[in-house]
């Protein structure tokens, strides 16, 4: 797996649970399949920039802080 991936799919599972989402509902408010949002959030999928910036939109927060920073990525 590659380490963005990974960084991306635990944010993305960590705001989806603060925002208390299920992986259905952000699916479905998103779009998108529910089985892609796991595939996401277990780094098994690149997720495209659309979606990074979709999922967001129903987090109710901005693309980038579902991104890790150079240094996280180091780690």
């Amino acid at each position: 797996m590659n380490n963005l991936a990974v960084k991306v799919g635990l944010s993305v599972r960590q705001m989806r649970k603060q925002k208390e989402l299920s992986q259905d509902e952000l699916a479905l408010r998103a779009e998108i399949d529910r089985s892609y949002v796991g595939r996401i959030e277990r780094a098994e999928a690149n997720i495209t920039l659309d979606m990074l910036y979709k999922i967001a939109e129903v987090l109710g927060c901005e693309a980038i802080e579902l991104l890790p920073t150079r240094e996280e990525l180091d780690n």
